[in-house]
Parts: C-alpha cells; structure tokens; sequence
C-alpha cells in the first residue's frame, strides 16, 4: 500500500479548469471569457512589440551571464518597478525608506509580504491578527494569508450586487468596526473580479479611516497602466496612501501590463516608517526568501529593468499598455450598447463603469451554467468575464447568448 493512500484529491483551480474545458470543447462557436489574460481581436495571446525588441537586445548583450541574481533581486528592478509605484518624485523614495523584493510574479510578492506580517507585523510570530479581504477578491487572496498561518482571515465589504457597484458604506463601516492594526488587502486598482474601485473621493475617505484607526495597507498592485492606460492614474491610490505617511506594502505584478505571464515577474515595494526599519525589513525578508525559492529568475525582471530605465522604450511601452487598455475600453462600450439595444433586462452600465480586465456581470450561477452548457461560452460561476475575450468578432454572439440567459433563466 502506498504511504500517499490517504492524500484527498484536490479541487481543480476554477479559472484553469475553465481553461481546460473551453479547449476540449468542438463547438465553432465557443468563445472563452475566463482567463485573466490579455487576447488581441483575433483572440490570440500578444506579445508586446516593446517585449520583442528588449528581447533582441538581451540576446545580442554578450556581457550577460546566468550567475545567481542577489537573494533580493536585481537591484535595477527593483528599484524601477517601486518608482512607476510611488512615482519618480516621491519624498519616500527621495527619503530612502522604499525599498522591494523581486518576486515570482504578484502571488509571490503577496506571499513574502504575507510570510513576514505573519512572522513579525505587531509582535513575534503573530498568528492571530486579523486579514481583511474584500468580498468577493481574487481567490489566492484568502489561501496565501491563511497558507502564512493567519488564522483569522475575514471580509469586508466591497460589492453591492443590487446596485452592481462599491459598497462604499459597507466598507467604511467594516474598517471602523475592525480592531486596530488589523491587515486590509485593497486592491490598487481594476478590483479583481468586480472591476469596481472606488473614486479618488472615495479612497480618501477610506484612506482617513484607516489611518485614525491604525490599519496596516497592504495594497495589489496587479493591472498599473491596463486598468486605464495611465500609469499615475491606476497608481494615485497608492501615492496618496504614501503620501499621508502609511508603512505600507504593495504587490506589484507584471504579467498583465508586459504581456509576462509564465515569466512570473514581481516585485514586493516596502514603504517604511525610515530607512533603519527598511533596512531590517529587507533582512528579514531576504532570510523567507532564501528559503522559500532562494534567488529568483533574471529573464523576465531584466527585461522590464531595461525597458523601464531606458527612455525611448519606457515611452515605446506605455503606448503598448495603452494599446491593450484602449481595446479593453472599446469592447465595453461596445458589449453595453448591444445589450441596450437588444433589450435585455436589467441595467448594464456597470459595464463602462467598470475598469480593467474584468467585469462583473450579475449574472447568476443559472445563467452562467446556461452560457457555458447550451451557448458554448466560458465564463467564471460568479459571472465574472474577461472583457480581453470579448472581440469584434464573437461580441454579437456574446451579446446575444447573454440575452438569451437573461430572458430564459431566472
């Protein structure tokens, strides 16, 4: 008898399982609204032409090797990726209390952020603090911070499904009643799934409650530049965060607006109280990831080190992001008017009121398992779509089979 006899097999992760079923699937038909990645109108994957020629100049680079990068990364990285963050003239950089961790993608930026709060954040080996998570969030949300050995991970209000939009009462509410120095996860910008972020109004409310309540930000930064084409606009909450002087953290990823998926490119930014508690933050953290992947990879952090230090490609790139945020914009427009005008009921200006990859629907489970099983089109059970998938040339299709559920379906 085997000695894994025992071992329980896992739930499929949902977005991959999606992914799996759409490809088996023979209908010409089908049209995949799951997956949190960028499709061109043609529905294929892109690769940034910006990406391409750092690329080419990596490749003909002969006085680069495949030694091991520092445990913390590389140090023109790291540095690059903070400074499209907190911005080129922010007083904390120019104060020397920021520093980052390059990481493997957002997940892993999340997960040495979570590893030391856990360890260190309001005490030694402090298990018991309390995590906020938006409800709903991103799935790894939850699991990386209970993983870390939180054992108290809550909601918080975010979502009002009758209104499809923030829950901005809720939400305040949840921060006031929250003890103090708890952890709030807030997403920096394109709310994962919603695709609904509060106004600059609204984030200095909230921004005022947690600081006279003493919560500790820990911000994912994952679609900077996707969400609206702009780089200071999708970033203007974490900056004013900093600019109220909050120790905070933020987990940026680069899948999304460099087109890196499977290079897994991160980074941790540490926002300190001074540049004594950075440097012993950093040491800390060196130590988690020294045992954890022990030094990261070099391609993919390399590559956005030199298009964001280089002039000419930092311009070359922005456009590129533009381009991709720009469609996203067009298809949102364009999926709403179609609703409009074929009558379907309910209201849908949610969907050009929200930003991002993602919408939210509010489309039921019912309707969502009618979409996948008699139209063929692939969408997340809590009616999250990816609007990357929706093109030029299926969006009649999508328009219509949504009508359909809608009016079939209760």
């Amino acid at each position: 008898m085997s000695v894994f006899t025992e071992v329980p097999q896992a739930v499929p992760v949902a977005v991959f399982k999606l992914t799996a079923d759409f490809r088996e699937d023979k209908d010409p038909n089908k049209v995949n609204l799951g997956v949190g990645a960028y499709r061109t109108d043609d529905s294929q994957p892109w690769v940034l032409p910006v990406v391409k020629k750092v690329e080419r100049i990596i490749v003909e680079d002969h006085t680069l090797n495949h030694e091991y990068l520092p445990i913390l990364g590389l140090p023109e990285f790291r540095s690059s990726a903070s400074k499209i963050a907190l911005g080129d003239d922010s007083p904390a950089i120019q104060q020397n209390r920021v520093g980052g961790v390059q990481c493997l993608g957002g997940t892993g930026a999340l997960k040495i952020g979570a590893e030391f709060l856990r360890r260190w954040y309001n005490g030694i080996n402090n298990t018991s603090t309390p995590v906020y998570v938006s409800a709903p969030t991103w799935e790894n949300h939850n699991a990386v911070f209970a993983d870390a050995g939180f054992k108290d991970v809550r909601p918080y209000k975010y979502w009002d499904a009758e209104n499809r939009g923030l829950d901005l009462a809720g939400f305040l509410g949840d921060l006031e009643s929250a003890p103090e120095h708890s952890i709030f996860v807030l997403h920096a910008c394109a709310h994962n799934p919603t695709g609904t972020d509060p106004t600059q109004g609204e984030w200095m409310q909230i921004a005022d409650v947690m600081k006279r309540r003493k919560l500790f930000v820990f911000f994912d930064s994952a679609y900077q530049g996707f969400a609206s084409g702009s780089l200071e606009k999708d970033a203007w909450a974490v900056r004013y965060f900093v600019s109220l002087g909050f120790e905070l953290f933020c987990a940026q990823s680069f899948s999304k607006n460099f087109g890196l998926y499977n290079e897994r490119v991160g980074n941790l930014t540490v926002v300190a109280k001074d540049n004594d508690n950075l440097t012993r933050i950093l040491s800390q953290m060196e130590k988690i990831v020294r045992t954890t992947w022990s030094n990261p990879p070099s391609q993919g952090a390399r590559l956005v080190a030199i298009t964001l230090n280089t002039p000419k490609l930092f311009e070359e790139w922005k456009d590129n992001v533009k381009t991709m945020a720009d469609r996203v914009l067009l298809m949102r427009a364009q999926l709403k008017a179609k609703l409009q005008a074929l009558g379907t009921p309910g209201t849908w200006e949610h969907i050009t009121q929200q930003i991002g990859m993602f919408s939210f629907t509010g489309l039921n489970p019912k309707q969502v398992e009618y979409l996948v099983k008699e139209k063929h089109v692939y969408l997340m059970a809590s009616g999250r779509i990816n609007m990357c998938g929706v093109t030029t040339k299926n969006i009649d299709y999508v328009a219509e089979s949504i009508h359909e559920a809608v009016t079939q379906v209760q």
